[in-house]
């Protein structure tokens, strides 16, 4: 500590260490610590995460929006580069299944489980749980997201009007056009409403698993139909590209009606509405 020097009047000068600060604490009082002091820049720091967050959801939206017109203009003008991707690919699989028994039951089984019956069945129960639970919201969430879901498939596929593959000897059968994929696209949009309506009951260790679980899953539902001969690869990617599109579209609209009604937007992470946890457990 450094003794203050005498001015011309003979009075000590106050150095930094004794220069008044401008305001006495008073009894009581204290002076405002790291943690304490910087809680607008933890606000502001939020809104950048949120405004970061936003703009890699609308990203992934539009390169799969993109990605998906571009599909869909291959299929529609019958590239040649497309078609032998598809027909090989088709055909591949087909000389596999035809020669594996266990592959193919395996794959029917995750063919059978991706049905459209399947999925609206899931779903008008999870849609009556919610509505028992008084969370009308997502009820109607879960209810408009697949129902669209459905006839958006239904409508594209009405008008590209293709043809599924022909195969000889085949392992399965479907009806219906081909693209897309009416199973890869209800998986897609599937899981991902489980997800988001679900996410905050899942315990955040276990959230990447059950995100992972997910995706293999609705990738496999996939990879079933092209293996049964009942869809092209082309498909299954479209179904994938337009189902993400679905869903996102969805979820950012529901997250627009909180905002409407005076709720916070939640943290996509946190799930749709993270405030009624209690509610959503079983």
């Amino acid at each position: 500590m450094t003794t203050p020097e005498p001015d011309s009047t003979g009075r000590r000068r106050p150095t930094d260490e004794t220069a008044p600060t401008g305001k006495t604490p008073t009894a009581g009082e204290t002076r405002p610590t790291d943690e304490t002091a910087p809680t607008g820049e933890r606000e502001n720091a939020g809104r950048r995460r949120f405004a970061g967050r936003a703009a890699l959801v609308f990203v992934i939206a539009f390169v799969a929006a993109a990605l998906f017109l571009a599909v869909l203009l291959l299929v529609t003008s019958s590239s040649e580069r497309l078609l032998r991707l598809d027909r090989a690919t088709a055909n591949d699989l087909h000389r596999y299944a035809l020669t594996h028994p266990g592959f193919t039951s395996v794959m029917r089984g995750l063919s059978n489980s991706g049905k459209t019956v399947v999925w609206f069945l899931v779903m008008a129960l999870v849609a009556g749980w919610l509505l028992w639970r008084r969370l009308r919201r997502l009820a109607i969430f879960v209810v408009v997201t697949v129902a669209g879901s459905s006839l958006l498939n239904n409508a594209v596929k009405l008008a590209v009007n293709r043809a599924r593959p022909h195969l000889t000897d085949p392992v399965a059968v479907a009806a219906g056009k081909s693209f897309p994929s009416g199973h890869a696209q209800a998986a897609i949009v599937g899981y991902g409403v489980l997800l988001a309506v679900f996410l905050p009951i899942i315990p955040r260790r276990w959230r990447p698993t059950a995100v992972i679980a997910a995706v293999a899953l609705a990738l496999l539902i996939g990879f079933s139909r092209i293996s049964l001969g009942v869809h092209y690869l082309s498909d299954v990617v479209g179904a994938y590209l337009i189902g993400t599109v679905w869903l996102i579209g969805m979820i950012s609209a529901f997250r627009t009606w909180r905002r409407e009604d005076g709720k916070p937007v939640a943290d996509v992470r946190e799930g749709l509405e993270p405030e009624h946890r209690e509610q959503l457990a079983p």
